[in-house]
């Protein structure tokens, strides 16, 4: 299962993307929105996790464009930003997780419901 990570901090998604490795994901990175619709467009991943404050595509902005366009890839939203585990309103994406506020557990549990629940992109394989 290919997974998309999205984020502006160097640290957090070099840790993010070796977290995922480690159950065996295949992971691919980008630093902003721009960057991750250019990845999606490449080559569309199994689910996206994306932050919501990120420059010159803001997270919110960046899911929204992902639903339009591709409306079958799961998305969990994560920010340190937005007190709460519930979604920030207007937040289009299928669960949201607290920057540092959640277990690794939590993120496997998350990304595997997820996947295990997704509706197959025609053509992808």
């Amino acid at each position: 299962m290919r997974i998309l990570v999205v984020d502006d901090e160097p640290s957090v998604l070099e840790t993010m993307a070796e977290i995922l490795r480690t159950r065996s994901y295949v992971v691919a990175t980008a630093s902003n929105g721009l960057e991750g619709m250019s990845a999606i467009q490449t080559h569309p991943p199994d689910l996206i996790i994306s932050d919501l404050t990120m420059p010159r595509m803001s997270g919110a902005e960046f899911i929204a464009s992902v639903r339009r366009m591709f409306p079958n890839i799961p998305i969990i939203a994560f920010s340190g930003h937005h007190i709460g585990d519930d979604m920030p309103p207007g937040v289009l994406a299928d669960a949201f997780l607290p920057k540092g506020g959640y277990l690794m557990s939590q993120l496997f549990e998350t990304v595997e419901q997820l996947i295990s629940a997704r509706t197959p992109i025609v053509g992808a394989g």
